[in-house]
């Protein structure tokens, strides 16, 4: 019974590196680097690969993994995965790993499973990581996050926060896009309108925090490559070179 279940959302639509799922890295696909490293985790009862797009879908079959279609009409990777978790009952925690970052380590992802499954107060878990370097805590593109003292996420943002009016106090966390939902969670959020905040800052775990939804946070040092552009692409290969 797939009671944990790492979904990957993948399209094939990408304004700055289109069809990037099916790009070959040494031979294989960047999706499917990404489904290799998510089946590692140990506490993945099963992956799956939620795709709109037929050619990522077959692909993913020809390399022996499993992909289900969903809806064209989602506007974000939540919705997609939770059209998965709602069209199959016996999932009960569902974790969100990008299609785009294929150097995830099953560590993290495991990491994320077991804060959520240890603090039965969460509703959703997510990863950071300490940064100190002033380029990062200024990039906007770079989501900082501030945490309570047991963990807990009291605000994301795209913002150099907190701001640091003394100097010494504050410690900086960058946000991982990672997410570990229970299924209540993760289907009641996806069933609410977009907040305020969330579409100030684009960002979809606004709309769960204004709406009282406890995310536990997970220190890790992993820092993702996100494959976005074809500058990234190049760092990629460049590593696994």
């Amino acid at each position: 019974m797939t009671k944990i279940a790492v979904i990957i959302p993948a399209r094939y639509a990408s304004t700055r590196l289109p069809g990037k799922p099916l790009i070959e890295i040494r031979g294989k696909p960047v999706i499917q680097w990404v489904y290799e490293q998510a089946k590692k985790s140990k506490f993945a009862d099963s992956v799956i690969v939620a795709t709109d797009d037929r050619r990522i879908f077959d692909t993913v079959k020809n390399f022996g993994g499993e992909a289900r279609m969903t809806s064209t009409e989602h506007q974000s990777g939540s919705d997609r995965i939770a059209q998965i978790v709602k069209n199959t009952p016996e999932i009960e925690i569902a974790v969100n790993v990008q299609g785009d970052e294929p150097l995830i380590t099953p560590e993290s992802i495991d990491k994320a499973v077991q804060s959520l499954i240890s603090d039965e107060s969460a509703d959703i878990s997510t990863l950071i990581r300490e940064i100190t370097d002033k380029d990062e805590i200024l990039n906007p593109n770079l989501v900082k996050a501030v945490i309570t003292t047991d963990a807990k996420a009291l605000y994301f943002s795209r913002a150099a926060i907190p701001y640091e009016r003394q100097t010494g106090f504050a410690k900086y966390y960058a946000h991982i896009g990672l997410y570990v939902y229970r299924r209540e969670a993760l289907l009641r959020m996806t069933g609410l309108a977009r907040t305020d905040l969330e579409q100030a800052e684009c960002l979809e775990q606004l709309r769960a925090l204004q709406n009282g939804f406890t995310i536990k946070t997970a220190v890790v040092d992993y820092k993702p490559l996100g494959i976005d552009t074809p500058e990234d692409l190049e760092e990629f290969k460049n590593l696994v070179r």
